[in-house]
């Protein structure tokens, strides 16, 4: 997805009531609020392919997973994100309909005009989601997918994955081929 600023500012508290009667989905960070407009094909595609790779795993857990349309409450108050998949297998989740507040695996197709969000500034929200132990970036220009596993304390592990290869989804114990991810998705130009 695609984030556009919007000039207006509000509390946490307007937007979570706001937002729920706008056409557009709209992401909330420290007061700004950011207009999130429709990804590409390839876009959609790759985060569906991981969905279809995850999902009986993710029932089989009891845990439920949604893509795109579902947000994360990632500092109350303060940041509500809409990662492309989500999952979470937490009980407290179960009983909320509006957003996610325990995430255990969380997903951005990279665009080319959101990757530097999504690595920098959700990179390091979402790290402090205490009950995250994954997060994951596919690109949508190469074939490449980035796993961030949480390790001991505040550390975190980088594993890149590329053709050929198996991408391991640690939280969820899946194994899948990149190829798989890639499935039907047309790549978009390298900047």
């Amino acid at each position: 997805m695609i984030a556009s600023p919007q000039s207006q500012k509000m509390t946490a508290q307007e937007y979570l009531e706001w937002e729920p009667r706008q056409e557009l989905r709209y992401e909330y960070c420290e007061g700004k609020v950011f207009a999130m407009t429709g990804g590409t094909k390839g876009h959609n595609r790759a985060a569906l392919n991981l969905y279809g790779a995850l999902v009986d795993c993710v029932d089989a857990e009891g845990c439920e997973i949604n893509v795109s349309d579902v947000k994360v409450e990632v500092r109350e108050g303060l940041s509500y994100r809409y990662p492309d998949l989500i999952v979470s297998c937490d009980e407290q989740d179960k009983q909320e309909s509006a957003f996610y507040r325990f995430p255990k695996l969380i997903v951005e197709v990279l665009s080319p005009s959101t990757k530097t969000i999504d690595r920098e500034d959700k990179f390091q929200e979402y790290i402090q989601i205490p009950t995250l132990e994954e997060y994951v970036l596919i690109s949508s220009q190469r074939m490449q997918v980035e796993c961030y596993r949480r390790g001991e304390g505040r550390m975190w592990r980088y594993l890149p994955y590329k053709a050929g290869e198996k991408v391991c989804i640690a939280s969820m114990g899946v194994e899948v081929p990149i190829e798989q991810l890639y499935r039907n998705v047309r790549l978009e130009p390298l900047d």
